[in-house]
């Protein structure tokens, strides 16, 4: 893997941190999330470039760890496949309607 696409990812965690006001530590990303009753849980993600999220059918897929924190943060209530499903909609749709405009404008 290329160090510059690894910088550019740390980037993108470091980036990340900052905007949400995240925790970490020394191999973990920290993320504070409501829990029941006012309380607050934490995901504890390891700093690495890729998540591997396995789905029921025994396929795979690694998701750069900057999508993983980003589904969390958006959909705390879900777990990490569906959140990424949303995340992956949103930006489909949002890609779609930069296009869409793009066309009006010619």
């Amino acid at each position: 893997m290329p160090a510059v696409l690894l910088l550019d990812q740390m980037d993108a965690i470091t980036e990340l941190i900052r905007r949400y006001s995240l925790e970490e530590d020394l191999e973990h990303i920290i993320i504070p999330l409501p829990g029941p009753g006012g309380t607050v849980r934490r995901c504890f993600l390891l700093k690495r470039p890729y998540i591997r999220v396995v789905y029921p059918d025994g396929s795979q897929l690694d998701f750069p760890i900057a999508e993983a924190i980003e589904a969390i943060i958006r959909f705390p209530d879900l777990g990490l496949r569906e959140s990424l499903s949303l995340l992956h909609q949103e930006l489909d749709s949002e890609i779609e309607r930069i296009f869409e405009d793009k066309k009006g404008v010619t």
